[in-house]
C-alpha cells in the first residue's frame, strides 16, 4: 500500500469520525450551526473516499473493488454520495446523524480486512467490472439509506405508542416523512439493483458463455432482489407502508450484508475473489 494512499485512507477514518461526532452533537443540541459543519465534513469525506478509490486504482491498476476492503470502501462512498444527493433535494430531520453512524461502521470494517494488492483474476480484467460492481454498490448505498430510515421509522413509532414522548420523538421526523424516505429511497436503491443484475448477467454470458449458472453469490443477489420487489408490489398494490415496511427495509438489508459478506466467508463460488 502505497504511503499517498495510506493517508488518504486515514484522512477518511478522521474527517468520517469528525463527521459522525458532529452530527451526534447536532443530534443532541439541534443546533443548525452544528448541524452545518457536520455537512460540511460529511462532504469532505465523501471527497476524500473518492480521492482514495482512485489512489487504489493507481495502485492496483484496475478498478479497485474486488478485495473485501475495496468492496466495503465503495460500499460506505456510495452510501456517502447517495445520502448526499438524497439531502440536496430533500429534507429529512436529523437523517445524517444515522446515516454517518453506518458510513463510520462500514469504514471501520474496512480498516480491518488486508490492503494488499493482488493480481486481478482473469475472469475479473474486463471493463464490465466497474460498471457492474459500481452499479450494484450504488443501490446498496441507496438501500442503506432505506434501512436507516426504517431503524428511525421504528424508534419513532415506539415513542409515539408509548406516549411518553421520551428522547427520540422531538428529534425524529413524522412517521409520514419516514415512509416517504423509504419509498424513494427503495425505489432509487431497486432500479440500481436491476441494473446491477442485468450488467452482471451480460458479463456472465462474455466470461463464461452463459447468463446465469447458479454461483451462490449470484443465488443471493437473485434472492435479496426478490425481497426488494416483493416490497415494491406490496407497497404500490396492497398498501404496505408505516411499520411494515420498515421492517422489510431492515430484513432487505440483512439480505444485502449476507450477499456482500456472508455468502464470500460462508458459501464461496466464483464471485469469492477477495480476502
Amino acid at each position: 500500500m502505497s504511503e499517498i494512499s495510506y493517508l488518504l485512507f486515514q484522512a477518511v477514518m478522521l474527517v468520517t469520525f469528525l463527521a459522525c461526532s458532529t452530527y451526534s452533537v447536532f443530534f443532541v443540541s439541534q443546533k443548525n450551526r452544528v448541524r452545518k459543519v457536520a455537512r460540511i465534513l460529511l462532504v469532505s469525506s465523501g471527497i476524500l473516499q473518492t480521492l482514495y478509490i482512485l489512489s487504489r486504482y493507481q495502485l492496483v491498476g484496475h478498478a479497485p473493488i474486488t478485495s473485501q476492503h475495496e468492496t466495503v470502501v465503495v460500499f460506505a462512498w456510495a452510501t456517502t454520495w447517495a445520502y448526499l444527493s438524497f439531502r440536496w433535494r430533500y429534507t429529512v430531520k436529523n437523517f445524517g446523524a444515522f446515516v454517518s453512524l453506518l458510513i463510520m461502521f462500514l469504514l471501520v470494517l474496512s480498516s480491518l480486512a488486508s490492503r494488499e494488492v493482488s493480481e486481478l483474476v482473469p475472469a475479473l480484467q474486463s471493463w464490465w467490472l466497474p460498471v457492474h460492481a459500481g452499479v450494484s454498490l450504488f443501490g446498496y448505498g441507496f438501500l442503506a439509506l432505506a434501512f436507516c430510515g426504517g431503524l428511525m421509522y421504528l424508534l419513532q413509532e415506539r415513542e409515539l405508542k408509548s406516549k411518553r414522548f421520551g428522547y427520540f420523538f422531538p428529534r425524529l421526523p413524522s412517521l409520514e416523512a419516514l415512509d416517504q424516505l423509504n419509498s424513494h429511497c427503495l425505489t432509487v436503491g431497486f432500479v440500481f439493483l436491476s441494473l446491477g443484475i442485468v450488467s452482471g448477467s451480460v458479463w456472465a454470458r462474455q466470461a463464461w458463455g452463459t447468463y446465469w449458472h447458479w454461483d451462490p453469490k449470484e443465488t443471493w443477489s437473485l434472492i435479496t432482489w426478490f425481497i426488494y420487489l416483493i416490497q415494491i408490489h406490496q407497497r404500490f398494490t396492497a398498501g404496505w407502508r408505516g411499520k411494515r415496511a420498515a421492517i422489510m427495509a431492515i430484513l432487505g438489508f440483512a439480505a444485502v450484508a449476507f450477499t456482500l459478506w456472508g455468502v464470500s466467508y460462508l458459501l464461496g463460488g466464483v464471485h469469492s475473489y477477495a480476502r
